[in-house]
């Protein structure tokens, strides 16, 4: 088969995805490997506290955690421009415009770049006053600054680029390719961990270097990728089709920024949890980092949910199949809550045996097993939640996303970690995820509600 009719038969299969494919199957197809690629993304993150761990230092665990704040709003940079791009992509490729959406894919790949090579610059610049306010000491400190350079100082362009790309890539359908991708990068990061944290002995720095590594190969792997589809995809690297004009920037901006802000609260979130913890012990901050990061599972398969499916709702609301959107919201709901009740039942059961298997410290095993429990009780909420704010993302929907996310984190959250530090301490901080949660859903359905009568069959 020659390129020109490799393209045509690309172009129709996904055409067919988007249209004609039986909803369950269609979700399936995008929202699998997702949620797969979202697991690997989350067990590569935990990897680097497993391995960690293992070396039974607190301090080193808990300069981890402490940092994690400012190294998640690298993927808050990716989802403004990834998720923003992908929404526009898909809308514009479901009323036929290829030339507008190869111009929100460069707007995306040029902008998020800068932006994260900017970001990456002042964070490590700005570190002797930004790590003291997230909670560093004298005991770790100096871990802090090792793991920054090479995550954020030197890897904030790979991060954000190569994660956006997964966006991009999957809006014209290309779920498969875009989920081997991150996954490729979450594998080679567990291989590398254990071979430089205690093969070349470089402990922390070597949890930082292989998550660089790992994120510039996924980087890679994407831009091959794309150049070898270069003639079928929409998506390119050439600075020409970048636009000209406002209103392609503005669009993308207004429908990702509230991914953006709800990593930017999470970040808050974060960073108060933190201060809080630590002023107990080392070992309180490292086990609520363990118990932090399993939770992330959760989190990764919401977010894997919504992210597969929101170029399937986008393409059919733009082409005015607006019977076959609401199929795919129907189904996609109800895959993901299943999914998130399975999730608090083994995470719940099991918290003691898989907090214990990332470090064997019996006070940080008591603080983690303890938060973890807790924090799993929030997953169905959390789904609940996270698939509204994608439908209305799919849809170009923008004030409802962004308050419902600047709801969920720091909203809610913060003053309820004040109100059960006050009443239980330590142990009474975690339960302000689980009210903050529940409420932000019941806030989330309030909206939704009265949307989904609006979507009317056409």
């Amino acid at each position: 088969m020659d390129r020109a009719a490799l393209t045509d038969t690309m172009k129709k299969d996904n055409t067919e995805l988007f249209e004609k494919t039986p909803v369950l199957k269609a979700v399936m197809t995008l929202v699998i490997p997702t949620v797969i690629s979202q697991m690997i993304t989350v067990v590569y993150n935990m990897a680097d506290t497993f391995f960690i761990g293992q070396m039974n230092d607190p301090d080193q665990v808990a300069a981890a955690t402490l940092v994690m704040p400012p190294f998640v709003m690298l993927t808050g940079f990716a989802n403004i421009f990834g998720i923003g791009g992908a929404s526009l992509i898909s809308r514009s490729l479901g009323m036929g415009d290829r030339e507008k959406a190869s111009q929100c894919a460069a707007f995306s790949i040029w902008t998020s770049a800068g932006v994260a090579l900017v970001y990456g610059i002042l964070i490590f610049s700005l570190r002797s006053a930004i790590f003291p306010f997230l909670g560093a000491n004298d005991a770790t400190y100096g871990y802090c600054t090792d793991y920054v350079l090479w995550t954020i100082g030197i890897g904030s362009v790979p991060t954000v680029l190569s994660a956006c790309l997964a966006h991009l890539v999957r809006s014209e359908g290309y779920s498969k390719e875009a989920s081997f991708g991150v996954a490729f990068g979450g594998i080679l990061n567990m291989l590398l961990d254990p071979l430089f944290i205690f093969g070349l002995h470089m402990g922390v720095i070597g949890a930082a270097a292989a998550t660089m590594l790992s994120n510039t190969a996924a980087l890679l792997y994407f831009v091959i990728l794309l150049r070898k589809n270069r003639e079928s995809s929409v998506i390119g690297f050439s600075p020409s089709r970048y636009p000209r004009g406002l209103a392609i920037p503005r669009e993308i901006l207004l429908v990702g920024l509230p991914s953006f802000i709800m990593n930017m609260m999470s970040i808050l979130s974060n960073t108060v949890l933190n201060r809080m913890v630590v002023s107990y012990s080392n070992q309180a901050i490292a086990g609520m980092g363990i118990a932090k990061k399993i939770d992330m599972l959760a989190f990764a398969i919401a977010g894997g949910m919504t992210q597969g499916v929101l170029p399937l709702i986008g393409y059919n609301y733009a082409s005015g199949n607006r019977e076959r959107m609401r199929s795919v919201i129907r189904t996609a709901f109800r895959c993901s809550l299943t999914a998130a009740a399975v999730g608090t039942l083994f995470l719940f059961t099991c918290a003691v045996p898989v907090v214990k298997a990332f470090i064997d410290d019996p006070a940080t095993v008591e603080f983690g097993q303890h938060f973890l429990r807790i924090v799993s009780l929030s997953c169905p909420a959390l789904s609940v939640t996270m698939m509204t704010i994608s439908i209305f993302q799919a849809t170009g929907s923008k004030r409802t996303p962004m308050f419902l996310s600047m709801l969920r984190k720091g909203g809610l959250d913060i003053p309820f970690m004040f109100i059960m530090n006050s009443i239980a301490g330590a142990y009474g901080i975690p339960w302000a995820t689980p009210i903050a949660d529940f409420l932000a859903m019941a806030f989330s359905l309030a909206f939704f509600i009265p949307y989904w009568r609006k979507l009317d069959v056409r």
